[in-house]
């Protein structure tokens, strides 16, 4: 210490002191103590330089935690996780029977004809090992319509009275990007993939405003409590952009909002109206979030070929005479674009119609140089469309959990040798492709803890991997740590003012109660969140 720097008092609103602090810098260092003013960090270091610091701050002493820079989901649908806490959850149902009792008690809470809707089934770990059917929803009501959601969003089951209102028959034909499917003899079964679902869904009595902002209020909450700092919405309507302002201005937001905006007539009129960019950095909508096809476990992702376990190849939701326009106009706007695609085909097709954008529009004529348009959950790739990835410079938005849930189904439905292209973090890692890590809730819990675990032992929860796994292509931790923290903020432009924990940055801080860099891999989940921090207040407290 200087001499005299006891007598010294430098200003701060809040000091972190006294923990293991890893700051995903670029050369990973390791710290004891931050000092943050105004919503920003103005010292990192040990704990004997920050002492000039602690005169006036609130001190945090965190001997027995653990700081890592904010984490960011880069997927999640943050309406929808928060309806997941106030509707019917099916998510977490260990067997078809639990699953159909919860529906049974919920319907015969409601009264007649009123729909009962539910999200978060997954057959996947159930005994029965299958999707409920109708036949089974109709025991359960003849009078209430009954739409039961798949986790991954891209399916759902429904009664007879509920196709009967939609004039869902045996001569209806599929929509585009949709399938109906049906029995042996051609009548549709209740199970409706994709575009699809869009038949009955329409039907369903629209939300309230009020109900809305509840919905995007429970999602923020349970985001803080997760220990997210940050998420990107990925495909909302402007009009929870316009909720997301009123929650802004009453100075409510308990973390920070990337918002893309859903590819309908709201993608237009953001089009033509540019990017909402928050010089704060709390709210920015700047993107349009694109469908290319389904999921695996619906068998709607698309493939070159058929699926192991049913005739179909999976859909392709987007044509592409009308996608290109969009393409090319977010091009000269400055439009960030991500595109879900899950297939090897559906990931083929974005990056051709991705490279056609890029070779028509050149550099001169793009508001942004460097798009860094992205491919959310790029599950299947095939090696030369990996390569593709590195030379677009196009992002990969992953998701961990997805790889250790579909682990259980997935070479049922593809076979093993399609596995060798399967979820390959580490071949994108070793090309240089940045990969920003999500959760993709409420298809998948969306806890960060999951998230990172998955990444870093590519096992399930139970330590369970299968034939064919490739545990190979697992990350490091220190990798793992840059794809929710510095690699997110990459994904969105914000990498020169969060993801690390550098002076001069935002402060917004995770906080374990477990070193989960060191710890063993089987200790992860029990590491608890102790606080999370944005902008250097503590919206989250154990």
């Amino acid at each position: 210490m200087v001499a005299g720097q006891e007598e010294i008092c430098l200003e701060a609103d809040l000091v972190l002191y006294n923990s293991k602090i890893y700051t995903a810098n670029s050369d990973n260092s390791i710290v004891e103590s931050v000092a943050i003013k105004d919503g920003s960090i103005i010292f990192v270091g040990s704990n004997e330089e920050i002492a000039p610091y602690k005169c006036n701050a609130e001190i945090m002493d965190l001997s027995d935690a653990f700081i890592y820079p904010g984490f960011i989901d880069s997927h999640v649908h943050l309406k929808a996780t928060g309806y997941r806490e106030l509707s019917l959850n099916l998510q977490g149902s260990r067997s078809l029977k639990e699953m159909l009792t919860s529906v049974q008690i919920y319907a015969n809470s409601l009264p007649e004809g009123e729909w009962v809707v539910g999200r978060g089934w997954i057959e996947k770990k159930w005994p029965e090992a299958r999707f409920p059917t109708k036949e089974e929803l109709d025991l359960i009501s003849s009078d209430k319509p009954i739409l039961l959601e798949r986790a991954d969003g891209h399916a759902v089951i429904v009664n007879s009275y509920a196709l009967s209102l939609a004039n869902i028959n045996s001569s209806t034909e599929d929509p585009h990007g949709g399938k109906i499917n049906r029995d042996e003899n051609g009548n549709p079964d209740g199970v409706l993939v994709d575009k699809a679902s869009l038949l009955i869904e329409n039907l369903i009595p629209k939300k309230s405003r009020k109900q809305e902002r509840q919905a995007i209020e429970a999602g923020l909450e349970v985001n803080a409590r997760m220990g997210w700092t940050q998420v990107h919405d990925a495909g909302s309507p402007l009009q929870d952009f316009e909720i997301l302002k009123e929650i802004q201005a009453e100075d409510s937001l308990p973390i920070r909002i990337q918002l893309y905006v859903e590819n309908t007539k709201d993608a237009q009129n953001f089009l033509n109206d540019g990017p909402y960019l928050d010089n704060q950095h709390w709210l920015t909508a700047r993107g349009i979030k694109l469908v290319a096809d389904g999921a695996i476990g619906s068998r709607g992702a698309v493939f070159f070929k058929k699926y192991e376990d049913y005739d179909t190849e999976g859909l392709l939701i987007l044509k592409k005479e009308e996608t290109m326009p969009t393409l090319i106009k977010a091009l000269k706007k400055g439009i960030q674009i991500e595109t879900h695609a899950i297939g090897d085909l559906g990931n083929k097709v974005v990056l051709d119609w991705y490279e056609e954008a890029f070779n028509e529009i050149n550099n001169e004529e793009r508001t942004i140089a460097s798009p860094r348009w992205r491919i959310e959950h790029s599950q299947n790739i095939r090696p030369e469309d990996q390569i593709r990835f590195r030379d677009l410079e196009v992002i990969a938005s992953m998701q961990p959990s997805h790889a250790i849930g579909d682990l259980h189904f997935a070479y049922k439905r593809l076979g093993y040798e399609r596995l060798n292209n399967a979820y390959p973090w580490r071949n994108l890692l070793d090309l240089g492709v940045v990969i920003a890590g999500g959760s993709d809730a409420p298809v998948e819990i969306g806890d960060p803890r999951i998230e990172f675990k998955a990444a870093v032992s590519r096992k399930d929860l139970d330590g369970f991997y299968d034939k064919g796994w490739h545990l190979e292509q697992a990350v490091t931790r220190e990798e793992a740590l840059k794809m929710f923290t510095i690699w997110g903020s990459y994904a969105v432009f914000e990498e020169d003012i969060k993801g690390s924990i550098e002076v001069g940055k935002l402060a917004d801080f995770t906080i374990f109660s477990k070193d989960i860099m060191k710890i063993p891999e089987e200790e992860i989940m029990s590491s608890e969140i102790v606080s999370t921090i944005v902008g250097g207040r503590v919206v989250y407290s154990k």
